[in-house]
């Protein structure tokens, strides 16, 4: 067997209430002046009062910080910081999908580094020379199952106009996740789909990756796409069930768990510059690639994606090749069944922006070394222009 290692967050709770969950974790740190960095939605959908005020009721001083933008540009990031100092928060929690979470993974860094963001970006660039006292505790409360965002060590934020970079390194696991189904009843259908579908290319992605694929994150993806493609169709039909919310949240955590550990690749790689240059859902633009991506890599690497459809395709038979187009087709269908339109024409995309989208998809080196085929220029324009 190959040598491998395995990361991940140290302390997880499931079903508990968020803030009884929380205020047992930042026991353990003897912080008292907590910082909950969250969005406007999140605000407005009532989700982060009562969490605030139950914390409060506990003995804990709470700041609530809100305006954060969905692929957090650098200048919010670092605005966040500024807030988080000057409350002299103790200790940091991320409440909402992946762009609060992502913040906060950040503000918890900076807030006792000496340096700069811009330094940071890329695989294991953070300098522990630099954070002498170590980082603010963190903690993660996802209020979407789909990021997988609060067990990564993985925070995305947008630079300049139009890059996604990242800040990849595992000082930013956060202490500890919790996960309450509760807290994402209320999501609109076509936010439980695009971040359930989110969520399934991470287990897809990590389960194929080229590098550093592992038996354990193998587990994990398997594992996640058997409860997503049960709870996915079921929260749709049904927003308040309970249950399908509380597979979709497992499921995308243990998803975040597996491509933290086996990268992600291309399908990111080419959704990421859909999302900075027209402003469209993470989710989304991932399911916009993912068909003609899956069907690129399937020409040469059909094995693996035929494993998958034997994990969840019913009857799914003949050869590799067939196998691996049965789970194309099947992800093709449950994209279709959620209403989903992963058409590029749908979001404004023309066949004019698509040399500049390719263009940028080859600076996401990051993320297409990963890839089981190596991804060109040409073939990403094919991809966007098959998308369109």
């Amino acid at each position: 067997m190959t040598a491998f290692s395995f990361q991940t967050v140290p302390s997880l709770k499931f079903g508990e209430p968020a803030a009884e969950a929380l205020a047992a974790m930042l026991g353990n740190f003897g912080a008292k002046r907590l910082m909950i960095i969250t969005d406007p939605g999140v605000v407005s959908a009532g989700l982060v009062d009562p969490v605030a005020s139950a914390l409060t009721e506990l003995g804990l001083t709470v700041a609530v910080y809100d305006d954060v933008e969905a692929d957090p540009p650098q200048a919010k990031v670092l605005a966040a910081v500024s807030a988080a100092q000057d409350f002299g928060a103790e200790a940091i929690v991320g409440l909402g999908g992946g762009s609060p979470m992502d913040t906060a993974k950040l503000v918890a860094l900076l807030c006792r580094s000496t340096q700069a963001l811009g330094d940071m970006y890329g695989v294991a660039q953070v300098d522990r020379a630099q954070i002498a006292e170590g980082r603010l505790p963190l903690f993660q409360v996802p209020t979407t199952a789909g990021t997988g965002s609060e067990v990564t060590p993985i925070a995305i934020v947008t630079v300049g106009a139009e890059i996604k970079l990242g800040v990849v390194d595992p000082i930013l696991y956060a202490d500890g996740a919790v996960l309450d189904p509760s807290l994402t009843v209320g999501l609109p259908p076509h936010v439980t789909a695009h971040t359930g579908i989110d969520a399934m290319v991470h287990a897809i992605e990590a389960y194929t990756s080229k590098v550093r694929k592992n038996p354990l994150s193998d587990g994990l993806a398997q594992q996640a796409l058997t409860l997503l493609a049960a709870g996915l169709p079921a929260a749709m039909a049904d927003g308040s069930n309970v249950r399908a919310r509380g597979d979709m949240l497992l499921g995308a955590m243990l998803a975040g768990q597996a491509f933290a550990n086996a990268p992600v690749a291309a399908v990111h790689a080419l959704a990421y510059p859909i999302g900075a240059l027209f402003h469209v859902p993470h989710g989304l633009s991932n399911t916009q690639v993912l068909g003609p991506v899956l069907r690129y890599n399937a020409e040469t690497h059909p094995d693996l994606y035929a494993e998958l459809a034997d994990l969840l395709v019913p009857g799914s038979a003949g050869s590799v090749s067939q196998r691996a187009g049965n789970f194309i087709e099947y992800m093709e269908r449950l994209t279709a069944d959620c209403g989903v339109n992963p058409r590029l024409r749908e979001v404004g995309i023309s066949h004019n922006d698509l040399p500049k989208l390719a263009e940028d998809a080859m600076k996401q080196t990051r993320l297409l070394q990963n890839n089981l085929r190596e991804m060109t220029y040409d073939a990403a324009l094919e991809i966007y222009t098959q998308a369109l």
